[in-house]
């Protein structure tokens, strides 16, 4: 991912965010969401791409469709030893046409490549087509739940685990 890639990555964010989140998140939330403000937070926030957090993008066509970024876990302000998946989204119209399967795919051999035991990541508990898709790829829940709140509405998250191969 480059900087310039930042807003095409905020456009798909928050439409992943409207379609995904629909029905799970309060719709007021999910209608105020700005692709310039999400924009100017990724430009904020980048990197040169030599820290800890890796950014990816798939592109068809020469147009992004898919982001996902991923680095270490964290366990409140600390980092540990495994990985975590941070993000991954795909523009709502390409969902089903394996970029998600391919962001994904990368992000663990890049952490498996990193020498990280595990990988993690947090989903809401009731995204259930998302929670399939992580399981067809080898990860599982592991009993943790946090709650997640949207503007006073908690909406739980449960954490997956993958272990990771060298």
């Amino acid at each position: 991912m480059a900087l310039a890639d930042c807003d095409r990555v905020a456009e798909i964010r928050v439409h992943g965010w409207q379609h995904a989140y629909r029905n799970l998140l309060p719709q007021p939330r999910l209608d105020t969401l700005s692709v310039s403000a999400d924009a100017e937070r990724r430009r904020a926030h980048f990197g040169d791409g030599t820290g800890p957090v890796r950014n990816l993008v798939a592109e068809r066509d020469g147009e992004i469709v898919g982001w996902a970024a991923h680095g270490p876990y964290r366990d409140g302000d600390a980092r540990t030893a495994d990985a975590e998946l941070y993000a991954l989204y795909v523009d709502p119209g390409r969902l089903g046409s394996g970029i998600g399967r391919a962001l994904l795919t990368e992000s663990v051999r890049q952490r498996a490549g990193a020498g990280h035991p595990r990988m993690f990541l947090w989903v809401l508990k009731g995204n259930a087509r998302a929670r399939r898709f992580y399981e067809r790829a080898g990860f599982r829940p592991d009993g943790a739940e946090e709650p997640f709140d949207v503007d006073g509405v908690q909406v739980p998250e449960v954490r997956y685990v993958r272990t990771l191969a060298a």
